[in-house]
């Protein structure tokens, strides 16, 4: 997940200083944003995409029109995430990374596998339990 301010931008400095981009940028931003063709551009350039064009392009999931409402907008997603169960975000977070570099079948065992020892964690309990009274579960850390 990342977030900017509507005053960000990017870019791929490296090619500027005479490098080639070191720390895992180009084996990431093709999977980030899905087109060879400008994930070159911006390689072989370096020009910079500010934080409207980062949306666009997939590699930011919002822009806030200032850092105070990135600072609470960030927050609030945060508080979000940390209602869930730990176990299933950890869960989720696993899956999702998995998934990057395995097939859907592989993938599919792996949950299976995972699941089968969710079905006796205290998380799902309480979800369960809090759903039937239509509260909110309170999951321990």
């Amino acid at each position: 997940m990342r977030y900017a301010s509507a005053d960000a931008y990017f870019t791929i400095k490296e090619i500027d200083i005479g490098m080639t981009a070191d720390v895992g940028t180009l084996q990431r931003l093709p999977k980030l944003i899905g087109n060879q063709g400008i994930v070159r551009e911006l390689a072989y350039t370096g020009r910079k995409v500010d934080a409207a064009e980062a949306r666009e392009l997939g590699l930011v999931n919002k822009v806030y029109e200032s850092r105070e409402a990135l600072q609470a907008g960030v927050r609030e997603m945060a508080a979000q995430i940390a209602a869930k169960s730990p176990l299933s975000i950890r869960g989720t977070k696993e899956m999702l990374n998995y998934s990057r570099d395995h097939s859907v079948a592989d993938g599919l065992n792996y949950i299976a596998t995972w699941n089968a020892a969710m079905l006796m964690s205290n998380d799902l309990t309480a979800a369960m339990m809090a759903g039937m009274s239509k509260q909110t579960p309170t999951f321990k850390d």
